[in-house]
């Protein structure tokens, strides 16, 4: 004869289904961390504030003089009587450089990672990606150096070919002799330098690919690009568009490596193989200590110029990444 179980009731107050609460200093620990992080957050806005507000307020103090037009004027002459400067050379010269530079090393670089994480074999894929992780850490006036004594004499037969050859687009005629210390230079030098940046941030994010995606690819017949084509490369646009733009972050304020290779002067050419031009960062490293106390609030507020340039090239990586938020890990 069965005998019936009676189940006994949980006592007044309490949920069968209430989980044991957390003991109190995994609770304190979580306050400790929960503090640190908004605490980081807060100081790093507070510091990008005080930053802008330093930034500006020199700023505002040397244009406050000017006689020229800040953002039109190629000339720069803050000790002068009146004092004229702007930012029109300087502009110019930051934007061709680093466009030269990520057009050259963008492709070159998802090649590059695309290669070590897909291509090659383990045993050249692991030293092949330590050695550019090392060129990573080379310092910037080594690359300065280096361009200086190898690159520029043997891009000289390089300026001549593209005058001859490709002069017709006068983006590539050279109006005079002389060295290839210009702008062409500058933008081969900060590709060189931006290289190892964007390999490593797109090497990892290619690694990070699903095997199911690659797999199922593969079953359905696809080649080994087409697998590429239609699983790798649209998985890891984001992380790319985010390496191109860490790497876009260095060029624009490369200091050391461009003062050494490139032949300064106030002049705007479109004729990238014609010594002159100049950028703002390389501008503020040659004048700075020269300068008097007029001359280096003028310095500051081309460096407010930068810094605002900076926050629009992440800020319109940000929004590009939040357009394709299947690929950005909003969704996940």
């Amino acid at each position: 004869m069965a005998t019936a179980t009676t189940h006994t009731p949980p006592p007044p107050g309490r949920n069968e289904t209430t989980p044991p609460k957390s003991s109190a200093p995994s609770q304190a620990g979580d306050r400790i961390f929960l503090g640190l992080s908004r605490g980081s957050g807060i100081a790093l806005l507070v510091i990008m504030a005080a930053i802008a507000v330093f930034l500006t307020y020199r700023a505002v103090l040397a244009i406050a003089d000017n006689e020229g037009n800040f953002l039109t004027t190629s000339e720069w002459n803050p000790a002068g009587n009146p004092p004229v400067f702007g930012i029109a050379v300087l502009a110019f010269g930051t934007i061709v450089s680093s466009v030269i530079a990520m057009v050259i090393a963008v492709p070159v670089a998802i090649g590059i990672a695309l290669f070590i994480s897909h291509y090659a074999p383990r045993k050249l894929a692991t030293p092949l990606a330590y050695v550019v992780d090392l060129l990573a850490a080379v310092p910037s006036i080594i690359y300065g150096l280096w361009g200086a004594i190898f690159l520029v004499p043997y891009l000289d037969g390089l300026n001549k070919w593209l005058d001859q050859y490709m002069g017709w687009t006068y983006v590539f005629d050279k109006s005079g002799e002389g060295v290839a210390r210009n702008m062409f230079t500058v933008g081969i030098l900060l590709a060189i330098m931006i290289l190892p940046i964007i390999t490593n941030v797109t090497r990892e994010v290619f690694l990070q690919v699903p095997r199911m995606h690659e797999e199922a690819a593969l079953a359905l017949g696809a080649t080994r690009w087409e697998t590429i084509r239609m699983s790798v490369l649209p998985f890891g646009r984001s992380g790319i568009i985010s390496a191109s733009m860490l790497g876009l972050g260095r060029a624009l304020g490369e200091t050391m490596a461009v003062a050494v290779v490139l032949s300064p002067s106030f002049i705007i050419s479109g004729r990238l193989l014609d010594p002159g031009g100049g950028t703002f960062a390389q501008n503020i490293a040659a004048k700075f200590n020269e300068a008097n106390e007029y001359g280096r609030d003028a310095l500051i507020a081309s460096g407010l110029v930068l810094f605002v340039i900076t926050l629009l090239v992440n800020g319109a990586a940000r929004w590009i990444i939040a357009r394709r938020k299947e690929y950005s890990g909003a969704n996940a």
